[in-house]
């Protein structure tokens, strides 16, 4: 099977790629993209995800091979791994204080929802999103990242949005993912997960 990401910006051709893959029980997927960063984003998600994958100039573009349904290593090996990865996303607090990335807010929105496909693609999930300031814009008013939300929440996420900013910015009866939360999520998140990351 092939898929042509060329033209298309992060995280697409991940995306593309997975959609490809999903169809498939095993066999192999061709991904075409146009940049060395795009390929090497491409192969990371196969290896993320216990593929094999191959990357190789095509002319001015780049091809990546994912084998799929051939594991390289020992199930037990692929076992410990996963477990050990597990462990790891149990750790992670996520709290999200504004409905943009970086100053530019055009600019920030659209790096927002890049942030939360990519993190939904990589399978790379904190355990817990808690989202305060004008971030409760996301859990609300914004379909395309309540969206996303709703797919990660299925996938075992806690998401909690700051319960004051709810009301300052009336958007109490908006909320459409996850619960309402107070700020002891954050200082309790200090002392009980192993790492707290601020967006």
């Amino acid at each position: 099977m092939s898929v042509d990401a060329r033209g298309r910006g992060c995280p697409k051709p991940v995306m593309m790629a997975e959609e490809a893959l999903s169809k498939i029980g095993e066999g192999i997927v061709e991904v075409l993209v146009d940049n060395e960063d795009s390929a090497l984003n491409v192969a990371g998600f196969a290896a993320q995800n216990g593929m094999f994958a191959e990357t190789a100039r095509a002319g001015r573009d780049w091809k990546v091979k994912i084998v799929k349904g051939y594991a390289c290593q020992t199930s037990s090996e692929l076992g410990v791994r996963s477990s050990e990865s597990k462990e790891l996303k149990k750790k992670l607090l996520l709290v999200v204080g504004s409905d943009v990335m970086g100053r530019e807010e055009a600019l920030g929105k659209i790096l927002m929802k890049a942030f939360f496909e990519t993190m939904k693609v990589y399978k790379q999930l904190p355990h817990t999103l808690f989202f305060l300031n004008t971030g409760v814009n996301l859990t609300t008013v914004d379909p395309d990242i309540v969206g996303l939300l709703k797919d990660m929440e299925t996938m075992g996420v806690e998401i909690y949005s700051c319960g004051t900013c709810l009301k300052q910015y009336n958007l109490e009866s908006e909320l459409k993912v996850g619960h309402r939360g107070t700020m002891n999520i954050v200082v309790e998140g200090m002392q009980d997960f192993e790492k707290v990351v601020w967006v």
